[in-house]
């Protein structure tokens, strides 16, 4: 049965969001020497998350930013810039207001996508019917092949594969974390990453590789996860994904819904 969306249900949902990036950054920050350079800080709500090693976005972002929180605004751009890493804000429509907006456009920042939440309850889904599609838990020493078919899937650059692996590897046998191998005709074809806190599980990543892609890889993935979820009497299902992406649209067919679409602000 879906649950309808309410204020205290968004601020579930927010909250998980913010916890499976704190919680991966921290393993991270864990590792000797901290190599990637990861720093986190607290700005009322908001959580400021750098990654001074691992470019791109994906890790340099705040989450968890209220309307409330406008006072914190020069102090978060400042907290980027000392660091010299682009500043990324991901804004919820229940959080946000337009004082808050405005102010982003007069410090230079803009809207330049669209990313997509979405949950579901968490009980039986939708049967697969790809019984080519296998999914094994990852093992310990699976993580180039992970590594391998994330970097692909996602087009990075290859340097980037030991980085990959090596930042996922830390998070094996952590509390919550759960990492799954998909293979057609013991070939490996994707991967799928579950974490689990407070009775709720966020699907965390998941990637096939293009030449397994229309097989059903993802839905498997997502299954298993869902299932493994409800094994762990998890009560909801929390996702993310492009805007009317494949992943999105299998969330969907597992009857998750939408629960907001985040628009992802940078610097003009």
């Amino acid at each position: 049965m879906h649950r309808i969306l309410t204020p205290s249900l968004v601020q579930k949902i927010e909250k998980m969001e913010v916890a499976v990036l704190d919680s991966r950054l921290k393993a991270i920050q864990g590792i000797q020497g901290n190599p990637m350079r990861v720093e986190m800080e607290l700005f009322g709500k908001a959580v400021a998350f750098t990654a001074k090693q691992i470019p791109g976005p994906a890790f340099n972002t705040v989450r968890g930013l209220h309307g409330k929180d406008i006072d914190k605004i020069d102090e978060i751009i400042s907290f980027f810039q000392e660091r010299k890493i682009p500043a990324q804000f991901e804004l919820t429509p229940a959080s946000v207001s337009e004082e808050l907006l405005n102010l982003l456009t007069e410090r230079g920042y803009s809207q330049i996508r669209f990313h997509t939440t979405l949950y579901g309850a968490c009980e039986e889904s939708f049967p697969v019917y790809h019984p080519e599609v296998a999914i094994h838990k990852l093992a310990k020493n699976d993580f180039h092949t992970f590594a391998d078919i994330y970097t692909k899937a996602f087009q990075m650059p290859v340097f980037l594969k030991d980085a990959v692996a090596q930042n996922n590897a830390v998070l094996y046998g952590k509390t919550g974390w759960s990492f799954y191998l998909a293979t057609i005709g013991q070939e490996p074809a994707g991967i799928g990453v579950l974490f689990i806190q407070d009775g709720i599980a966020e699907m965390a990543a998941a990637a096939t590789l293009p030449e397994f892609r229309n097989k059903g890889v993802h839905q498997a993935l997502l299954q298993e996860r869902i299932k493994h979820a409800l094994e762990a009497n998890c009560h909801l299902l929390v996702g993310e994904a492009a805007y009317l992406s494949t992943s999105q649209r299998n969330m969907e067919r597992a009857g998750m819904r939408l629960a907001y679409t985040k628009a992802i602000w940078r610097k003009s």
